[in-house]
């Protein structure tokens, strides 16, 4: 396992930072839904997201909770999402792909074609995913992410708060400068769910067939389209554009 994943929790220095760093991201959160509403929380069911919604849930915020159901996620996600209801009482928004979309992509390409280029994959997470959320964000005046700054080369310098020209709205990232460490000691203190998958390997989660277990000493996202360089490992849910 991870050894972030297992954080001494009597460590005085980190428990200090995660208390400063809980306070500032609710405070965050409460702004949101006060200054942003409607507002809503894209939840991939990964460790980070999960955070979020401890605290939403925690603080009753209105801020609607989200996922993207590409039809191809692992089960353990899928479990995640019942075990949501019986830990908040919290049944998630889904979202899924329009049929016809993928209908067509795997009629040219074949149901794994995304392994035969970046553009290839890039158009599968289109369907599967951009077009899906682009419905999500419909009429909403901000969305919450769980990206941090340090999960990739993509991700670096990475605000608090930024424009989303794509999607035409504001977008808050507010563990931008949370640690993978920090966010387990979240999880552990606060005994939030979640996904199974990170006990084997997993810190980072996607659809199935896209997504592998890391070894010890790999980065984050390194299981993620791992036969892709990592300056193009995003799905483009993410890509800040000009």
């Amino acid at each position: 396992m991870n050894p972030n994943q297992t954080p001494d929790l009597n460590d005085p220095a980190l428990i200090a930072s995660l208390q400063a760093k809980t306070e500032a991201a609710h405070q965050l959160l409460r702004r949101i839904a006060d200054e942003f509403a409607p507002a809503t929380l894209a939840n991939s069911l990964g460790a980070e997201d999960m955070v979020l919604t401890d605290l939403i849930m925690k603080d009753k915020l209105p801020i609607e909770i989200f996922s993207l159901d590409t039809g191809r996620l692992p089960s353990e996600t899928y479990d995640l999402m019942q075990r949501l209801r019986r830990h908040y009482g919290l049944t998630l928004t889904l979202y899924y792909p329009r049929h016809e979309l993928v209908e067509a992509f795997t009629r040219e390409h074949g149901i794994n074609g995304f392994y035969e280029s970046v553009d290839l994959r890039k158009a599968c997470c289109h369907a599967r995913k951009v077009e899906p959320l682009q419905r999500a964000l419909a009429g909403k005046k901000a969305w919450i992410t769980g990206l941090r700054a340090e999960q990739s080369e993509t991700r670096s310098g990475l605000p608090l708060q930024q424009f989303d020209t794509a999607n035409g709205l504001e977008k808050f990232s507010p563990l931008a400068d949370w640690t993978e460490r920090e966010v387990w000691a979240y999880i552990r203190s606060n005994d939030v769910p979640y996904n199974r998958l990170h006990d084997k390997g997993y810190p980072s989660i996607g659809c199935a067939p896209c997504t592998r277990a890391v070894e010890v000493g790999e980065h984050v996202r390194a299981g993620r389209w791992w036969w892709e360089n990592p300056e193009s490992k995003e799905c483009g849910i993410h890509v800040i554009r000009a």
